[in-house]
């Protein structure tokens, strides 16, 4: 899980501006060359998540934890769950800027079956980050005729005008990129607009939040496989929500309530030489869609004499209106989940502590079978000087599929649904420990994950023009292991996750020869990111990823690729200027062509340099 906490700062080292998207685990705090900070772009090397890009993650990501699917990845922000109905492929469209939101935690096993909602594989979860008075303001340009700015600002009211101990802030943000991509017809526009306001004490902070974020998408083979067709995907994403934390006593028990409103429209082209020719994923050629969820949570940590109790409830209505996605049973569901994990904790002398949690969840939704999931997590701390900590759990969850797999044509286009399919559970079995060995600190784990059910996109020679939503069961055997270490003069954090599947696509499985998303995985990936600081005011951060692919007919590339983002950043020493930095950043430094998602092709280096004050 990641850690929410500030970065720390040295005499020696610039801080970074405000804007920043931290992450412990990530070196380069900068988006990707062509784009304005968004919070996927925190995800890109983050050893726990594996992003499949198409041109750059900011542009259109599939984010992926524990060899899961796009799909299988939920999202929050603060207690209310996020989601978008039609499709995975727009969940991490999230119109918030970075910097007012906490670094994402990753909710995984036990954690995601009691935090998480409607996704198996893993959360990605977010908080609403404190108000101070600061901004920053940034600019740079790079090749491909690439164009970013954005500008952030937060305000607090003085302390003499409190209500009740806590203060009044706003803050806002504004932010634009424009490039050509770096492949012709692979051209990006992408604006957001934000404006928040808050009420903040030590005891609870509360927060109202508007955002809207508009972008334009064109690249070669998107989502289809065919040669010399371009196509487009024009976004318009808003997000309101609500959020409100309080802390009861002095134990760490706290309350949080959340809800938002989510509106994504969604305009597709499959040839933008000819806007209006015939599509062969819908008939009707281009493909408009309109998704809205309402959403709402509730979280409890409460404590009552040796047991803690953790209760939550989630609820989320959907609708959505599309000119193709209209051969299902119904557009609009309701879904709902409850959660209750009472735990308790033994001191067992020398400062040793055996932690046990147990629960279950019932989800369920108007248009599909309920599902009873448990779980049981087992941790003991303070084992010896060098391990930290070690656990054991068994948590399983459920879900259901999208619009996309349930609505599509089920006998003609290039995207073939099946209204039929039902609910997916998971089972998710694991071990794990926490270890130091001086400066160096190690997280480990060994997971077993059984899908049933799932829902995955698949070819057929039989079919060489279409892909299908396809059930398939598959079993994942996956080892997670991080290190860091830090220091005056830099910082380093190494990755490594080893994954192997089984999958049975049952009656359908001599029918299936490549899989776009369910095994297209890697089966080793490593990840690397240091930050050097070198002299005074200097900072160097390289992030990297070597990664060995299973096998797809559909991709085009090779298997194994290695990829490297890079920045210099220089904070001069100039009076009443200490914000000021310059930088130069270059994405895909190597000019790796390995393709994330198969068929789709990679995008090519692209660098910007540019300016940042923040105050």
């Amino acid at each position: 899980m990641l850690s929410a906490q500030e970065p720390r700062t040295h005499d020696d080292v610039l801080t970074l501006p405000r804007m920043a998207v931290y992450s412990q685990r990530v070196a380069l705090q900068e988006p990707s060359a062509g784009a304005f900070a968004m919070p996927v772009s925190a995800l890109s090397f983050e050893p726990l998540v594996d992003v499949h890009a198409r041109n750059m993650g900011e542009s259109q990501a599939d984010v992926t934890i524990r060899g899961g699917i796009f799909e299988n990845t939920g999202y929050r922000a603060g207690a209310a769950p996020l989601h978008d109905p039609q499709t995975g492929h727009y969940s991490a469209e999230i119109p918030i800027a970075p910097a007012m939101l906490t670094a994402p935690a990753v909710l995984t096993g036990a954690e995601n079956a009691i935090g998480g909602w409607n996704a198996n594989a893993g959360t990605v979860a977010y908080q609403w980050r404190r108000i101070t008075t600061s901004g920053m303001a940034g600019f740079a340009a790079g090749n491909y005729d690439t164009v970013r700015g954005e500008i952030y600002q937060g305000w607090v009211a003085p302390e003499n005008t409190s209500v009740r101990g806590r203060r009044l802030a706003f803050d806002v943000s504004a932010a634009r990129a424009e490039s050509d991509g770096s492949r012709p017809w692979g051209e990006s526009r992408f604006t957001r607009y934000n404006a928040r306001a808050q009420l903040a004490g030590e005891r609870g902070q509360t927060d109202l939040f508007f955002g809207r974020q508009d972008k334009f998408i064109g690249w070669p083979n998107l989502y289809t496989p065919y040669a010399n067709v371009f196509e487009t995907d024009d976004l318009r994403t808003t997000l309101i929500a609500l959020n409100h934390v309080e802390k009861i006593g002095d134990g760490g028990d706290r309350l949080a309530l959340g809800g938002a409103w989510r509106r994504n429209e969604d305009h597709y082209v499959f040839n933008r030489a000819d806007p209006g020719a015939h599509n062969p994923a819908f008939a009707t050629g281009p493909a408009w869609h309109t998704a809205e969820t309402w959403s709402a949570g509730a979280e409890a940590l409460v404590s009552t004499n040796r047991i803690r109790w953790r209760a939550s409830a989630g609820f989320v209505a959907d609708k959505i209106e599309s000119t193709s996605l209209t051969f299902g049973r119904f557009n609009s569901r309701s879904y709902y989940k409850l959660m209750l994990a009472p735990e308790r904790t033994w001191e067992l002398g020398d400062s040793r502590e055996l932690t046990v949690r147990a629960g279950v969840a019932l989800d369920d939704t108007n248009r599909d079978q309920s599902a009873w999931s448990p779980v049981v997590a087992v941790e003991l701390r303070g084992i010896g000087r060098r391990i930290e900590r070690v656990y054991a759990s068994w948590a399983a969850s459920s879900q259901v599929p999208n619009y996309t797999a349930l609505n599509s044509n089920p006998s003609a286009g290039l995207f073939r649904g099946n209204a039929g399919l039902g609910r997916e559970r998971s089972d998710n079995f694991e071990i794990g420990a926490r270890g130091v060995l001086g400066a160096w600190t190690f997280d480990t784990a060994v997971f077993y994950r059984r899908d049933k059910d799932l829902v995955d996109w698949v070819y057929s020679m039989s079919l060489p023009n279409a892909r299908a939503a396809s059930p398939v069961d598959v079993d994942t055997l996956g080892f997670e292991l991080t290190a860091r270490f830090s220091a005056n003069w830099g910082d380093l954090v190494f990755g490594y996750t080893a994954l192997t599947k089984d999958s049975d696509y049952g009656d359908a499985t001599g029918m299936v020869d490549a899989s776009f998303y369910a095994l297209n995985y890697a089966k080793h990936r490593l990840t690397a990111a240091v930050v050097a600081r070198p002299w005074r005011g200097w900072e160097i951060r390289l992030d990297n990823e070597a990664r060995l692919q299973t096998g797809n007919a559909l991709r085009n590339s090779r298997d194994d690729a290695l990829l490297t983002s890079a920045g210099v950043f220089f904070a001069p020493s100039i009076a009443g200027w200490r914000g000021l930095r310059f930088f130069a950043q270059a994405t895909n430094v190597w000019n790796c062509g390995f393709e994330e998602v198969p068929s789709v092709p990679a995008a090519r280096r692209q660098w910007c340099a540019g300016v940042m004050c923040s105050w």
